[in-house]
């Protein structure tokens, strides 16, 4: 019984266009016949629709030794034989923890050499069945249908080829390898390995969640690609472990002592923030208010503004340094283990794009090959990424205009909100936390998500269509472009509304009755009493939740219900007459990009728990809870939900390594001015070294943080209407309001006036940034440069595997000259050099 290698499905079109598809797919199958490739058709009359036809396609021995040696496969030629290295004797408390061998293993380490198709029996061939794995079969087979003809344009006479292509064009509705088994039982046939049933049971379900990843197997069965993004995010899912635990400890901490908070218990007291009238945070529709309302969102905000935070800032700082570099080393290791180590080459030189060769049609000579190749002239090139330039600029435009216009209606409805809850402030639960301030970051937040969404939807398909127009030589070209592109737009469209609560709001408010205006209409808006930092946290917290919630929703239910509306008239039929290139046919594709839009959910959630992490110190435990959830959702959409994806070579993770490392340097920039700009640690450790009424206490800070106002100095625009005015209210008995900010009192000579203690503030806050980076930095570049980013181990087995490959080849070609030596048509040879063994010795030497 042949093995089925790859199944492609395809219903007929009674449309005009269908006579053209059936001509298409008529060359394309004879040209696959011709290259080799065992054809099978099966009749719509068989599929169990009824519609759909089937092509399966089986590669032959001599097929898949052809490919293999283009391909430069490394592919076994005797078993490992260096020792293992030494355990860890402290292995037995990671026991529960651990998967069977046979699971973790699933076959033996080899030594390896690129397979040569004249030297086969230099390679660890037992059975020819199963010498080719199916991933390297499906890899083989996917490489000629990109490559195989099937037609010429008319007018220009260029070639057309590729699966691909056919598969834009709906002259084929599918192309994929076909899994092994179902993935709840085993399958019947005695030399099937179950691969997809041993990774749904010991990976793909959640009662799993606190095991070992099978890293080998999900290599063996999806690909070193797909196996080198779960290793990564393993490794990312137990360094966030350590984050997430220094992160809960410091949020412990603010809740320990939010009981010895003297600020909060100034602004809570009747007699201090009670008496304390506020400015008008609006022009005419806001009134005055009494600080003491603002009580609990000050009680929160020390939850996560307090010293802790400092020192967590710093810790997340050399925390991102040590995963960066100890992932390095693992991927090195990695490397090693399968087989990667001079793949890059390899990559380079025979990852062409189908696409490419398509549609480039001039021609020159490559120094390296010696070969003519296709290029794209330099003056296309400039135009393409002109334009695709120019496209992503108009897009990040986009976002910021969106930033705007959240910002417009947060500045818009404050006072709506403030009006409709003035009545609400009395009572007590909903005027203590939900108030004014917090119901417009909470619905700005939120409508700020659906925006991010909604651009996101629609920025992709741009990003693809012009990263397809630049024409991208390679696979990893094509790859690095797109993520770049995908990259920089997310950037901006995630984390610009964080950037403008953490930097902007509360900074350029202006003071009273000299207001700074958004396009001289909307009054900026002012930080709460507390500081800007509970709403950094609100917004964090909401984008980030809301888009891992978003996400986990769209790669579980959606393939599920796909999955399911598709197979709904399958359950009528019996098994045995639902085949199982039909069954897999039912599932969702899971693409070329399937993978890229993995590693960016994670680096985007990447940059929310590094450049943010000062301002919300849960979000590392956010992370590694959803971590948690997505490493086996993943598994189960790959093993369940997904067709078998083609298998594919990858050493790294690519362009992504660059960019967590830029996010790693700029996430210290960030959280040292949050710590300084955002949070009101530095203005309070200023006020109790410096300017404490009491020495070296904190009692009174929150009277010398507030400035003094007299209310007749308001113009008409400014001023409260009379209306509004609450009923305890009285411009005969309160002559004064406050405002946040260190500026001198009505009656002084420079009334109004920056006062000195507002620039010790600003002197403390620079000379902080200052230092915390400076440390920071020299902490980082010191333990990257202490941890070499390959093992020395490592770095010893990669070289003792190359000799002793190099010698297995040498002795194999030594027997191989002595054997020809040996035969009857050397004789006379012999006769000239004498001995058998001085023969072989100088023609070793020749060789």
């Amino acid at each position: 019984m042949r093995r089925i290698d790859f199944v492609l499905s395809y219903v007929d079109d009674p449309s005009k266009e269908g006579e053209k598809k059936v001509e298409r797919r008529k060359e394309f199958e004879i040209n696959l016949m011709k290259s080799g490739l065992d054809v099978e058709i099966e009749d719509k009359k068989e599929s169990e629709d009824g519609k759909t036809y089937f092509v399966k396609l089986h590669a032959s021995w001599d097929v898949l030794c052809t490919y293999a040696e283009v391909l430069k496969i490394k592919l076994p030629i005797k078993k490992n034989d260096i020792p293992p290295s030494r355990e860890n004797p402290l292995d037995y408390l990671f026991k529960p923890f651990r998967l069977p061998k046979d699971v973790m293993n699933p076959e033996p380490d080899y030594f390896t050499a690129p397979f040569n198709k004249q030297r086969q029996e230099l390679f660890h061939i037992e059975d020819k069945d199963t010498f080719f794995t199916p991933s390297v079969r499906n890899r083989i087979v996917y490489y000629m249908l990109s490559r195989c003809l099937y037609g010429h344009e008319e007018e220009t006479g260029k070639r057309k080829f590729g699966i691909k292509r056919l598969l834009n064009n709906n002259t084929y509705t599918a192309a994929y390898p076909l899994h092994d088994c179902q993935y709840w039982k085993k399958s019947p046939d005695k030399k099937c390995e179950n691969e997809r049933y041993t990774l749904y049971m010991e990976w793909a379900r959640f009662i799993r969640f606190y095991k070992e990843q099978p890293l080998d197997l999900i290599r063996k069965y999806y690909g070193e690609k797909i196996g080198i993004y779960f290793a990564w995010l393993g490794f990312y899912t137990e360094m966030l472990f350590f984050a997430a635990v220094v992160g809960f400890l410091c949020f412990l901490y603010g809740c320990f002592t939010n009981d010895d908070n003297t600020w909060s218990d100034e602004v809570c007291n009747v007699d201090i923030g009670g008496k304390i009238i506020m400015c008008p945070l609006c022009d005419q529709e806001c009134t005055y208010w009494t600080l003491n309302t603002t009580c609990e969102s000050s009680k929160n905000s020390h939850l996560f503004d307090n010293v802790a935070t400092l020192f967590f800032a710093i810790f997340m700082g050399i925390w991102v340094t040590l995963f960066l570099e100890f992932w390095k080393r693992r991927q090195a290791k990695l490397e090693y283990e399968w087989d990667l180590v001079d793949f890059e080459e390899e990559q380079q030189q025979l990852q062409l794009r189908p696409e490419y060769e398509a549609k480039c049609r001039n021609r020159k000579l490559n120094p390296v090959t010696q070969e003519m190749e296709p290029y794209l002239p330099l003056s296309s090139q400039f135009a393409r990424f002109l334009l695709s330039g120019t496209t992503v600029l108009f897009w990040i435009a986009l976002i910021i205009a969106s930033i705007i216009a959240v910002i417009v209606y947060r500045l818009s409805v404050y006072a709506a909100f403030a009006s409709l809850m003035k009545d609400a402030q009395g009572i007590k639960y909903i005027g203590a936390f939900f108030t004014p301030q917090m119901a417009t970051s909470v619905t700005a937040s939120c409508l700020n998500f659906a925006i991010i969404m909604i651009l996101n939807y629609l920025y992709e398909k741009v990003a693809i269509w012009i990263t397809d127009m630049e024409i991208p030589r390679t696979h990893l070209e094509y790859e690095n472009r797109l993520t770049t592109k995908m990259f920089l737009f997310q950037f901006v469209n995630y984390y610009s509304s964080c950037f403008y609560v953490a930097f902007f709001k509360g900074k350029f408010v202006g003071h009273p009755p000299k207001y700074t205006y958004m396009f001289g209409h909307w009054r900026n808006e002012e930080c709460d009493p507390g500081g800007c930092l509970i709403e950094l946290t609100t917004q964090l917290t909401i984008v980030m939740a809301g888009k891992q919630i978003w996400g986990n929703i769209q790669e579980a239910l959606v393939p599920w219900l796909l999955n399911w509306w598709g197979r709904r008239k399958a359950k009528s039929s019996p098994e045995n007459l639902y085949c199982r290139w039909e069954q897999d046919s039912d599932l969702q594709c899971f693409g070329t990009l399937g993978l890229f839009y993995e590693y960016l959910e994670m680096v985007v959630q990447f940059g929310f728990i590094t450049l943010f992490v000062a301002s919300f110190p849960l979000a590392p435990l956010l992370a590694l809870l959803n971590n948690i959830l997505e490493i086996r959702v993943d598994a189960w959409k790959f093993t369940t939900q997904f067709r078998r994806p083609v298998a594919a070579k990858a050493h790294s993770i690519g362009a992504w390594q660059e960019i967590l490392n830029a996010m790693a340097i700029l996430s210290v920039v960030t959280n040292a001015f949050i710590v300084a700009f955002t949070s009101d640690m530095i203005p309070r450790l200023v006020y109790y070294y410096a300017y404490s009424e009491d020495g070296l206490s904190m009692e009174g800070y929150i009277n010398n943080s507030l400035s003094v106002f007299n209310i007749s100095d308001y113009d008409d625009k400014n001023k409260p209407f009379p209306n509004k005015n609450p009923d305890w209210f009285n411009e005969t008995v309160y002559t004064t309001c406050r405002y946040r900010d260190y500026r001198y009192p009505p009656e002084h000579e420079k009334r109004y006036s920056h006062t000195m203690q507002f620039w010790h503030i600003l002197a403390a806050k620079l000379a902080f940034i200052i230092i915390m980076e400076h440390v920071v930095f020299v902490v980082k570049f010191f333990v990257a440069w202490m941890i070499p980013d390959v093992p020395s181990e490592v770095k010893a087995r990669v070289k003792r595997e190359k000799y002793l490959t190099q010698k297995i080849l040498h002795e194999y070609e030594i027997h191989k000259l002595k054997e020809q030596y040996e035969k009857p048509a050397y004789s006379s040879f012999r006769t000239e050099l004498g001995s058998t063994e001085r023969g072989v010795e100088i023609l070793s030497d020749m060789l």
